[in-house]
């Protein structure tokens, strides 16, 4: 891939939360070229600065910090200074602009990018406290993007007529990774007491999850474990229902994840049917086939297509799913794995990232004709404004 410019990228997800889409694939990226990832401010009693992190040799990470009590308008142009003085100190230009959020265009505004990457991963206007000019920036950010990529198929056929060039990219896996959960490394301590037959989630526990229906898979199967595995975020710790075959452990590092994946004997995704689950592609599908587990899931759309059909997923309603997971844990797990295996087989994130990457390649010498003739079309008619004045 051309290597001769570095890319930008603005960001809601911040690097150190949960490692999913966007650290998978800029990851990648950096193995090709300088990536800068931006995240969104930070308010604290300091003056107004971005604090950086070297995760990786060609990866940085930028956090804002804006003095407490900043307002909207003086917040975005306050990152809007320090973004074009983070990437003048450090030899930037004309990069290619990755956008995660479109809340992050003004932002960027006077940023000349050779460019422009919208990464739709989710229909974020659909979450929980979404501001009201989302829908409004994102067809702002529409009309500035060269490339739309989304995080699944249904996202793409809801996208696909807002733009020209709209491609889906459905989640993906590092299937080495989650394999390690096969050779059964060591019980992590907090997860060693909990009896057997554990089916498991991991991921962020939010608005998504169908609270009532884990209730009562819970109270439907007392001789089951269900253990919950991940951050607590937009909703009161104090909402999530409590039995003592329930167990919530907390958030875990991506590292950490193989192993207490080894030690469930199934894995589950209680997800709600709602707004916010309406497009989503959960990674999590397929790193827990990687692992061999089978896998219990509600009915989100990108999940029956294409694994529900191919007989790797179960799917389920909140009235199915004690049923759907005594099946998941009586089936032949040989045959599971089999049929596991083919389906993982067909995707990676480097993949993925290979032919993001070729899109790029591709759109940017039209980029660079297009914007050429921009420029000459507009030197033509000044000059003929010009000369229509002497």
């Amino acid at each position: 891939m051309n290597r001769d410019f570095d890319l930008v990228v603005l960001s809601h997800l911040r690097w150190g939360f949960v490692y999913q889409r966007p650290n998978h694939l800029m990851a990648r990226a950096a193995r090709e070229r300088r990536v800068f990832f931006l995240e969104e401010p930070v308010f604290d009693d300091g003056p107004a600065r971005i604090e950086t992190a070297q995760v990786a040799d060609s990866l940085v990470v930028g956090t804002p910090h804006l003095p407490v009590g900043t307002g909207p308008a003086e917040a975005e142009a306050a990152q809007r200074e320090l973004l074009r003085d983070f990437l003048a100190a450090r030899g930037v230009e004309r990069p290619v602009l990755w956008f995660y959020t479109p809340m992050a265009l003004p932002i960027a505004e006077g940023i000349d990018a050779s460019l422009v990457v919208y990464d739709c991963m989710d229909e974020l206007s659909g979450f929980r406290g979404a501001p009201p000019e989302l829908v409004t920036r994102e067809r702002q950010l529409f009309a500035r993007a060269d490339l739309v990529f989304t995080g699944g198929q249904s996202l793409y056929e809801a996208k696909r007529a807002a733009h020209r060039s709209v491609h889906a990219f459905p989640s993906s896996v590092d299937a080495a990774h989650f394999e390690r959960a096969r050779a059964t490394p060591d019980e992590p301590a907090d997860q060693r007491d909990i009896a057997h037959p554990r089916v498991g989630y991991f991921g962020v526990i939010d608005e998504r999850l169908d609270l009532e229906l884990l209730a009562s898979l819970a109270d439907a199967r007392p001789d089951r474990q269900f253990v919950m595995i991940g951050p607590v975020v937009k909703i009161d710790e104090a909402s999530l229902p409590r039995r003592a075959n329930l167990h919530y452990l907390g958030g875990k590092t991506y590292s950490e994840l193989p192993a207490y994946l080894a030690h469930w004997d199934a894995a589950m995704m209680p997800f709600a049917l709602n707004e916010a689950t309406r497009f989503i592609s959960p990674t999590k599908t397929l790193e827990y086939l990687a692992a061999g587990k089978p896998v219990v899931s509600t009915a989100i759309r990108d999940v029956v297509i294409p694994y529900g059909v191919a007989g790797v997923v179960h799917i389920a309603d909140a009235q199915t799913f004690p049923a759907a997971v005594d099946a998941a844990l009586g089936g032949d797990p040989d045959a599971h794995r089999a049929a596991a295996d083919a389906v993982v087989a067909r995707t990676s994130w480097d993949k993925t990232w290979r032919s993001m990457a070729r899109l790029i390649e591709d759109a940017l010498p039209r980029h660079h004709v297009a914007a050429n003739a921009a420029a000459a079309n507009t030197n033509h008619t000044e000059e003929r404004d010009s000369c229509s004045t002497i």
